[in-house]
């Protein structure tokens, strides 16, 4: 595989893999267990530490003057309090499929100057599956360039999601949307947001909604699916996802029959 020229996407590739090892150890070690076993949680969780920790130490070396906001760690300040660079990252996309062997998981490292995202990775350790993006040069698959996809019809569209958890009390808003989506296209929840994310912007999915989300959920993802030629926004359609907490990606062809319907599926709740 082609090392990038960039060097951004360059650390942010090697971060990732440096992550993903660890992640693919600790998948060995699960296996060897009963399922359910009480060590399960603590392999996960150290894993989680251990892979953060790989991706920090990678990117403060090349650039210690960057700020680092992790899912495990939380914001790590920049060096430079004048810098305008802060990496957003998390370890370990898809927890509970890990948890469970199920091979649906992924790391995710975005690089974002000021509030523009700049540069994007998100790694699929067991397929061997890269996903990068540099602002204004396009998503790539393993090298190769990526569009999303071509459909126009919502009833024909592959719509990806995020169910919150039991416990959320962003369920009660989701679930009236959920439901009315199911009546209008074809709905899959695979438990990986960053992934959800590559493939819209691989065409492997026409679009993709969540409610809840959080920066590291969505950074990386969120280049990939514009580079390849897609669109996000929050349920309103505007840029500002992030602070709504909502979002909304979709081949282009497929944004605005989507967002209609969920808005009119929040309305009606």
């Amino acid at each position: 595989m082609t090392i990038p020229t960039d060097p951004a996407l360059a650390v942010a590739v090697r971060a990732a893999r440096r992550a993903a090892a660890v992640v693919i150890d600790a998948s060995r070690d699960l296996k060897k267990l009963p399922t359910y076993s009480k060590e399960h949680g603590e392999i996960v969780s150290a894993a989680d530490a251990e892979a953060e920790q790989a991706i920090v130490a990678t990117i403060a070396a090349a650039f210690p003057d960057h700020a680092i906001l992790g899912r495990e760690s939380g914001d790590k300040p920049a060096a430079n309090p004048e810098s305008p660079f802060r990496w957003v990252v998390d370890p370990l996309d898809g927890t509970m499929n890990f948890i469970h062997g199920f091979p649906y998981f992924a790391v995710s490292v975005a690089l974002v100057k000021g509030s523009e995202l700049t540069h994007a990775v998100v790694l699929d350790p067991t397929r061997d599956e890269l996903f990068t993006a540099i602002r204004g040069r396009g998503a790539q698959l393993n090298n190769a360039p990526i569009r999303t996809s071509g459909c126009t019809r919502l009833q024909e569209a592959l719509v990806g999601t995020v169910v919150p958890t039991r416990k959320s009390p962003r369920l009660a808003r989701y679930l009236p949307i959920f439901s009315a989506l199911a009546q209008k296209c074809t709905l899959r929840r695979a438990g990986a947001c960053a992934l959800d994310l590559a493939y819209v912007a691989a065409g492997r999915m026409d679009g993709f909604f969540l409610v809840g989300l959080r920066p590291w959920d969505v950074a990386a993802g969120a280049l990939l699916v514009t580079e390849a030629g897609g669109r996000i926004g929050d349920f309103a359609g505007a840029p500002d996802f992030l602070r709504a907490g909502e979002a909304i990606a979709a081949a282009p062809g497929i944004f605005s029959p989507l967002r209609e319907a969920i808005a009119g599926a929040a309305l009606a709740a």
